[in-house]
Parts: structure tokens; sequence; C-alpha cells
């Protein structure tokens, strides 16, 4: 699958207009099911994303003995070094965070 980097005006304003009859109850029932099946996707694609940062995360936290969620508190007060390990266990932490957030958004929509 190809994520477009790009932001391409059309498309955004295309799935901000089916957003709104959506939400207006406007949409016929293919399209209705086009759209919940393509939110489906995106969640099945962020939870498989997910599942693959949380062995990374596991990872870190066994070889540096402590949760990612003390390690970054840590981090971001200035309690640790700038290495490459550090860098990206901080980075996944956070990215994490943000999809279990979009995942909870997701499904509490319905």
């Amino acid at each position: 699958m190809t994520v477009q980097n790009v932001p391409n005006t059309k498309f955004t304003k295309g799935v901000r207009w089916l957003a709104e009859l959506y939400k207006n109850r406007q949409v016929d029932s293919v399209t209705a099911q086009t759209l919940n099946k393509l939110v489906d996707l995106e969640a099945s694609r962020l939870r498989l994303q997910l599942e693959d940062m949380e062995r990374l995360l596991a990872d870190y936290e066994k070889q540096y003995g402590m949760s990612s969620a003390e390690f970054l508190r840590k981090y971001e007060a200035g309690k640790t070094d700038d290495r490459m390990d550090y860098v990206e266990w901080a980075s996944l932490t956070k990215m994490s965070r943000s999809f279990r957030k979009t995942l909870t958004a997701i499904s509490s929509e319905g």
C-alpha cells in the first residue's frame, strides 16, 4: 500500500465532503459500507504497526531495565544521553502513544 505524502487538495476536500455526507446520513448503503471498510482497513494497518512497535519497545525495556513510560520521562527531562537507541526508543514510544490514541478514537466513534 502506498501512503500519499504530498497533500492532494482534491483528495482532502473529497474526504471531508464524504465525511459530511456520511455524518448527515446522505450516502447510500454501498458508499457507507465502503467508508466503514476503509476505516476498518486503516485501523487494522495501525494495529499491525503498533504490534511491531510494541515488540521493539519490549526489547528496549528488557535491555535497559525500565518501562517505556519511565524512560520517556527521563529522556524528556534530559536525564539520559542522546545515543541512537534512546532517540529511537523515545520516537517509538511517542508513535505508539499516537497510534493508540488514534485507535481509541476510531473505536469510540462507532
